[in-house]
């Protein structure tokens, strides 16, 4: 099974939390929580991610100021927006991603 891992931003520690173990219940999905964008910007330079998942709390300016950030990075990332909704929606949100991790 491929390994992904996960940048989780936003402002709400209870949320990244919640959201940091509904992904890691797949035995290889890791994530890394962060709540400051410029950890954020420095952590996708320092450790590249396959996704970064935008979570409640941020500013509009946060928002876009990371989004444009990712035309600069070396490689290539998924984007997750994802405001709530239950485990079943972001996984779904995951296998959009990456469709070939579906499981059979």
């Amino acid at each position: 099974m491929k390994t992904l891992t996960f940048l989780l931003f936003g402002k709400n520690e209870e949320i990244l939390l919640t959201l940091k173990r509904i992904i890691e219940s797949t035995p290889t999905w890791n994530a890394t929580l962060l709540q400051e964008l410029d950890s954020c910007k420095e952590h996708l330079i320092d450790y590249p991610v396959d996704v970064l998942l935008l979570s409640s709390g941020l500013s509009l300016q946060e928002e876009q100021e990371i989004t444009d950030y990712l035309s600069q990075l070396p490689y290539s990332i998924g984007l997750i927006t994802h405001y709530g909704g239950g485990s079943g929606i972001l996984k779904n949100e995951i296998y959009t991603l990456f469709p070939d991790l579906l499981p059979g």
